[in-house]
């Protein structure tokens, strides 16, 4: 009878999810205070970006009342990518060197590939989170899509609790999803230069790894940047960098890379 198969050891360095306490998330937020505090000009153009997207987003869909939740997953697949350059600031001042905007705006064009395969599979939720939107509508709107004030008064409407549940259940799984798949991936890509497959994988492993703390992180960064959109989004000018810098840290302190054993040289005896 033939042995039975045996994988191989896995060849390459191997994440491991490290544990994380109920206070990492505010710790992530103060070593992100820490890198804008310390680089402030850098901090400022990336967060004028951030609003400067938001005011755009707005612009676009303040017509299309359907695509509320869309718009909250628009910030979330285009946010970590306009982040790339922040976690670049965090990870030259974690390796001692001095951060400069002109790097910090390249650093993407190593990683292209595994970005774009990332952004691939960020913009197909997008999308299925934009279609399931609109069928929510459709079917509970069977008279045609409300205007901005009738979304209003549909979501304040306690008639309409149902609409209300479906609506945020289903925003709800497609933000789980999205949150997920990008939480480390794209800090993890600039630091390992892994595949997006890879990175998507450890990322949802992490939340599954840690369920609460990273619920808790997710809460964070929602009730901040909902802060932030209050006075026509300016707060994303301050907010914006630091959940860019906590973001590097949260992927710091959540995997740790253990590198292969080096093999021994076949073509070396061993001394007697």
């Amino acid at each position: 009878m033939a042995a039975p198969y045996v994988l191989p050891p896995p060849v390459g360095p191997q994440a491991l999810m490290l544990t994380l306490g109920p206070g990492a998330p505010f710790r992530w937020l103060a070593a992100g205070w820490r890198d804008l505090r310390a680089h402030p000009g850098i901090g400022l153009f990336y967060g004028l970006c951030f609003w400067l997207m938001a005011i755009t987003l707005a612009t676009v869909f303040r017509s299309k009342p359907e695509y509320t939740l869309s718009l909250a997953s628009g910030c979330l697949l285009v946010g970590p990518f306009l982040a790339l350059g922040l976690y670049e600031v965090s990870c030259r001042r974690e390796q001692g060197l001095r951060p400069e905007l002109g790097a910090s705006l390249t650093c993407w064009d190593a990683h292209l590939r595994s970005m774009g395969m990332l952004v691939l599979v960020l913009v197909v939720l997008e999308l299925l989170w934009g279609r399931a939107s609109l069928v929510v509508f459709a079917v509970f709107f069977n008279t045609g899509m409300p205007t901005s004030t009738g979304v209003i008064k549909a979501v304040f409407n306690p008639e309409n609790w149902e609409f209300v549940a479906v609506y945020l259940s289903m925003g709800g799984l497609f933000a789980m999803l999205v949150f997920s798949t990008a939480v480390v991936s794209l800090p993890m890509i600039l630091d390992r230069d892994t595949d997006a497959i890879s990175a998507a994988i450890t990322s949802i492993r992490v939340v599954l790894s840690h369920p609460g703390v990273m619920l808790l992180w997710g809460l964070l960064i929602t009730v901040l940047i909902g802060v932030a959109l209050l006075p026509w989004g300016l707060g994303l000018i301050l907010i914006g960098p630091l959940l860019g810098h906590a973001s590097w840290h949260a992927y710091r302190a959540s995997v740790q890379w253990l590198e292969a054993a080096a093999e021994p040289d076949a073509s070396v005896s061993p001394s007697a």
